[in-house]
């Protein structure tokens, strides 16, 4: 069993992450693109993975089956900070009524309910891996969890599928190789500071 690496070929997609590739791009551009790439990779990772149920419709004429997204069952969204978020902006279109997690992730998780983590970039996983530690104590296994990510790093893509084989993860694109500053070569920056965010410790 291999870990799941979903690049999806739209060419909202690549236009986006061509956005935030260049180093030109204004703050506010930079937020436009992550949350655009945040919607479209959101759109496509809950394709087939975004409960639903089959109910009876009426219509005008008369009676047909449908399919509806069941309520019943939350999605709960993790994002990190500030670029997580960013990309989060975008998929919250598609899921109004998700559950919104900043911080830890909650002590309680229904059973039965998925968890999103948009992550803006995945370097060399250790940060993400301690994310995916905290939901497995909770039971939550990796079939129920999806992972957004604009960009990644094949180093840390490979220590993730070591630890969690079963995950799935939706990215823009994966760069090779990662600077002696664990930073992702051709890469996209640092959020934090395109996105000109100050981020202070939490007590």
């Amino acid at each position: 069993m291999a870990l799941r690496i979903v690049i999806p070929p739209h060419p909202l997609i690549r236009h986006w992450l061509s956005i935030l590739r260049m180093d030109t791009t204004p703050p506010a551009i930079y937020a436009t693109a992550l949350s655009q790439l945040g919607r479209w990779l959101s759109y496509e990772a809950i394709r087939d993975w975004l409960p639903n149920k089959t109910a009876e419709i009426t219509t005008k004429f008369g009676t047909t089956e449908g399919k509806l997204i069941d309520p019943t069952i939350p999605i709960y969204v993790k994002p990190n900070l500030p670029g997580g978020l960013e990309l989060w902006q975008g998929g919250r279109d598609l899921l109004p009524n998700a559950i919104l997690c900043l911080g830890e992730t909650p002590g309680k998780i229904k059973e039965n309910s998925g968890v999103i983590i948009y992550y803006d970039q995945i370097t060399n996983g250790a940060s993400l891996i301690k994310i995916l530690n905290q939901l497995r104590d909770q039971n939550i296994s990796s079939s129920r969890i999806r992972v957004i990510t604009a960009l990644a790093a094949s180093p840390g893509l490979t220590e993730i599928g070591e630890i969690f084989p079963e995950l799935t993860i939706y990215a823009g694109c994966i760069d090779q190789e990662l600077n002696n500053k664990n930073e992702l070569i051709p890469g996209i920056g640092n959020p934090e500071v395109r996105l000109n965010t100050i981020i202070t410790e939490q007590d």
